[in-house]
């Protein structure tokens, strides 16, 4: 199994190099050179079986020889030993074809645990074989800084740095990134919003000094092993419900394109999906590009769900290579379009795109009020992120199971769904101290030379 880039310029990998390499040396991102394929029957066989040995069949073809079987089903079983649900992934019904798929069920209470988890077991396995120490460096919008922490915190051979922007993320977010107490982690907020987190990420990548002297990983969703995890839950919650015997939609809220973008490499993969349901905030850039056919950004507007807080998504991209039939050289000049500010997809991959997505949006009224109609009529308490998800599937509702996505719980977003129900939602017991904990955090500027300084500063400690 190789990976390529979307961009048509860097060499191909293997499993182990695009896992460990982050964003090809190009600026594109790693897709598999081919998507293997389940069969029918393989897939019915996954009817009663564990979330853990659902996993193995899903991502096992991906892999290649980087790990033996025996390797990668331990790998697989302590990633998800300490998730609060034995099911890992439990499906909850809320109306008659409509389904919610619980994704916060892991240490850090958002579906990003799924894939770190499992990624901080394979980088560990991958470095403790090499022997060499690397300096993680990720882009949060909320989630995925603290489910990176909580993967990469207290290991020898890794430094982990994580950037999110100051002031737009929740208070538990924060928290979860600057109260841990091991000296390996790094908690930088810095001034600006999400999409410039990402873009100093990417820059620091495309440095190539800084990308190699302090041999830089990255855990981002442009990290292909991200999106490989998170296909897997597609499968467990489909074959629920009677794939591949029937038809599943999926409603997926999404800001940075990776979590849909999962459920496309599931369909590929010959899951029976009927429908992908693009869901949005009020900062609705994927929304107004499958309505318009043109991807321009318009500024980030905060929101009461802030990891969807992005005008810059990262894996659309990957949808757009497949969008353009592997030509790489096209996502390349439409990237350097979005440099100034946005791009034109052609005809023919625009049409491959609507019919491969659909989409919808929800504004901040109307999110609000999900989470309280939820509760009140279904008995379901929604983070904001889950609730946007839940109103845009009203809309695509039918004869085939919808399943939408809820990705964080509700205690990560404690004012937004007490402002909606009057209800604080209480955290775990095994977070219930967080408010009381010491917080460790450096607040940066928006400047690439000093992010850069401080890293090799505290690397060198």
């Amino acid at each position: 199994m190789r990976y390529i880039s979307t961009r048509g310029g860097a060499p191909a990998l293997t499993f182990e190099q695009a896992m460990m390499t982050g964003l090809a040396t190009d600026g594109g991102l790693y897709v598999p050179e081919t998507v293997p394929t389940l069969a029918h029957d393989q897939i019915a066989a996954m009817a009663g079986q564990s979330y853990e040995q659902i996993a193995f069949t899903v991502m096992r073809p991906f892999i290649g020889d980087t790990f033996t079987d025996d390797e990668f089903r331990a790998m697989i079983d302590r990633a998800y030993a300490g998730f609060g649900h034995d099911a890992r992934a439990p499906l909850v019904q809320l109306a008659p074809n409509h389904f919610l798929l619980e994704l916060f069920h892991g240490p850090t209470l958002a579906f990003k645990d799924f894939a770190m988890q499992l990624i901080g077991q394979m980088f560990q396995a991958a470095l403790t074989r090499s022997g060499e120490r690397i300096t993680i460096v990720g882009a949060t919008s909320g989630d995925t800084g603290s489910a990176a922490i909580e993967a990469f915190r207290g290991l020898d051979n890794v430094d982990v740095f994580i950037l999110f922007p100051h002031g737009r993320v929740s208070e538990v977010q924060r928290r979860q990134m600057t109260t841990p107490v091991e000296t390996n982690v790094h908690a930088l907020a810095m001034d600006g919003d999400f999409d410039d987190c990402q873009a100093m990420l990417k820059d620091m990548f495309n440095d190539t000094s800084f990308r190699d002297g302090v041999r830089l990983a990255g855990v981002n969703s442009i990290n292909w092993g991200r999106v490989l995890a998170q296909v897997v839950y597609y499968f467990s919650s489909a074959v629920s419900l009677g794939a591949p015997h029937r038809e599943i939609s999926f409603t997926v809220p999404t800001g940075n394109f990776g979590d849909i973008f999962a459920g496309y490499i599931a369909k590929q993969m010959g899951l029976p999906i009927a429908d992908l349901v693009v869901a949005t905030n009020q900062n609705d850039i994927l929304h107004r590009t499958l309505e318009t056919g043109t991807y321009t950004k318009e500024g980030v507007t905060p929101s009461i769900s802030p990891s969807m807080d992005i005008q810059v998504s990262s894996n659309f991209e990957r949808a757009l290579f497949y969008a353009y039939g592997g030509d790489g050289a096209a996502v390349a000049a439409q990237m350097d379009d979005l440099k100034s500010g946005g791009f034109k997809i052609s005809q023919g991959a625009y049409q491959y795109l609507r019919d491969t997505f659909t989409s919808g949006r929800a504004s901040e009224e109307e999110t609000s009020a999900a989470i309280k109609t939820y509760l009140a009529k279904h008995g379901e308490l929604l983070c904001p992120h889950s609730a946007v998800g839940v109103h845009v599937a009203e809309d695509h509702l039918g004869a085939t199971p919808m399943i939408t996505l809820a990705t964080a719980h509700p205690a990560k977003f404690p004012d937004a769904v007490n402002a909606a129900t009057g209800i604080k939602p209480p955290l775990p017991p095994r977070m219930a101290d967080l408010y009381d904990r010491d917080e460790r955090v450096t607040r940066v500027a928006n400047d690439f030379d000093a992010i850069a300084t401080l890293i090799k500063e505290r690397i060198a400690l």
